[in-house]
Formats: structure tokens, sequence, C-alpha cells
């Protein structure tokens, strides 16, 4: 219950001590930005960036959280008028994770042949997870914001240019892992196709590839997006976000030379870049 009054809190806009929340969940609050900082001394606090974000992360997260939108005094009423029941029952109703293209692949899904090529202004989403199957000569990109997963028709020379002079191969399935759960990880696990990662170019970008993808992927099969032009974006970019960060994850390193690399540039000009900047307008 502890964890849930926190939550509760930081949803209604109150600062919460971090020694009240779990590292866990303080980490991947803090990885996508949702919370504000202030430090007072040898203490810290948090508060919701966002809360209505934070909600919604929440809640794609893990359906057991959708009792955060239910006031309290009338909790179970509301349950059972949004849901019939008034027991909330904890089961994922929708497992999977959504894909997109910007050309054919002709996949599988339940034995049967399955043709990936999203309309614009949609996206596919795959349920049965477990009997999705690509060809081998698919590239993989993880896409962390849902902009940038959506508008992939406006960075595909990007992509295309990028792959190419990284020997990958240049056909491309791009893949979300939101609402965020360990399908799409036990996926890439199962396959052998290369996973590329395309997230923001900061500390808390860098620490959600490296815990959630690469520490489970064997190094040869993933790899961290690194644009040419990065160190020139980062010149630009936001000293506030690179700040906020920097005390929880000043320390990640990444045996990757590129990678690593990454990281000194981002120490160096002590600011982040979001990957919405390589949306071509």
């Amino acid at each position: 219950m502890a964890l849930s009054t926190s939550l509760q809190a930081l949803i209604a806009g109150e600062p919460v001590a971090g020694s009240r929340m779990s590292t866990k969940i303080l980490d991947e609050l803090l990885a996508e930005g949702l919370l504000l900082v202030t430090i007072r001394g040898s203490r810290k606090s948090y508060r919701a960036r966002d809360t209505e974000a934070l909600k919604r992360f929440l809640i794609d997260k893990d359906e057991s959280y959708r009792i955060l939108d239910v006031d309290a005094p009338n909790s179970r009423a509301s349950m059972a008028v949004e849901s019939g029941n008034s027991k909330l029952v904890m089961v994922r109703s929708c497992p999977g994770f959504p894909i997109n293209s910007y050309e054919p692949i002709a996949c599988r899904l339940n034995g049967l042949p399955f043709m990936v090529i999203p309309q614009e202004g949609c996206f596919f989403f795959v349920v049965d997870w477990e009997k999705f199957t690509i060809p081998r000569d698919v590239t993989i990109i993880g896409v962390e914001n849902m902009e940038n997963f959506r508008m992939i028709r406006k960075q595909r020379l990007f992509f295309e240019e990028y792959l190419h002079a990284h020997g990958l191969p240049e056909k491309a399935l791009f893949v979300s892992r939101y609402p965020q759960s360990s399908d799409l990880r036990r996926w890439l696990c199962s396959i052998s196709n290369h996973y590329l990662h395309f997230g923001d170019f900061d500390l808390a970008g860098i620490h959600i590839f490296l815990s959630e993808f690469q520490n489970y992927l064997t190094d040869s099969r993933s790899s961290f997006l690194i644009p040419a032009d990065i160190a020139t974006r980062l010149k630009s970019g936001s000293t506030k976000r690179y700040d906020e960060q920097y005390s929880r994850f000043k320390s990640i390193k990444s045996d990757e030379h590129e990678l690593q690399q990454l990281i000194d540039l981002i120490h160096h000009y002590r600011k982040s870049y979001d990957q919405e900047g390589y949306i071509s307008i």
C-alpha cells in the first residue's frame, strides 16, 4: 500500500520523498522524464512533471494501476460502474506491442502470411507476439518516443542512410515498448534479428537501452542508434534535463566504444537532446 499511496500523492501533484518509493519504480519514472527533482541538503523529493502523463504511463504499464484513476471513497462503486465488476481483476487484457513500417515486410502470424505495411496515419498492434515471425534480413528498430514511432515516413531517409552506413539490413521493422511490458523484450530474445535502439540522447535514455535491452541481448545483436551529427545537436540541447538526470545516472558506462563516446559527449556538453529533433517537418 505504501507504493500506491506514493503514486496517489504524485498524481495529486504533491511532492513525495524518495525514501517512500521503490528504487525500481523511481528509476523508471525518472528515465521516462516524468518527475521533477527537488534537493534540500541530503534529501530529495519528487513531483510529477505532468500528472496526466504520469497517470497514462502507469495505466499503460500495468492495468492494475487503473485503480489510481478511481477516487478512493467510492473506488469499488466506481470500478463496478466502469468495468461491471467491483473487484479489479489483475489480468492483462491486451498483451503485445505496436509495429510499424514504411515499406512492405512479408511476415507470418499464427502460421499464416501477414504483410506488414500500415497505411499512413496508423500502425499495427501484434497481440499474439509469440506466433509472430519476421524475415531474417530485417533490422528491428525500437523507437522510444511515440511521435517518432508514428511519423517514421518522415524519418525514412535518416534511417536508410544510417542502416546503410553501419552495414545493417536496410529493410526495417519499427517496434515500440508501449504499453510497457516484457513482451517486446521476450520476443526480441526469441529471434536472431539485430535490434537497433532509437531513443533520446540523454543519460536516462541510455539507461533504458542498457538495462532493458542490451542486458538481455548479446552485444552483437543490439546497438544504440548514434547519428553522425549528434555532437552538433547536443550543443543546442537541454541543460535542465541533464541536470535533473545527473545524480541518478552519472555513473553509467558502456563497454561499447561508440556508446561510451556518446556518454562522454553528454557529460562534456552537460546537455541532452530529444530524438524528435530528427523528424523532418
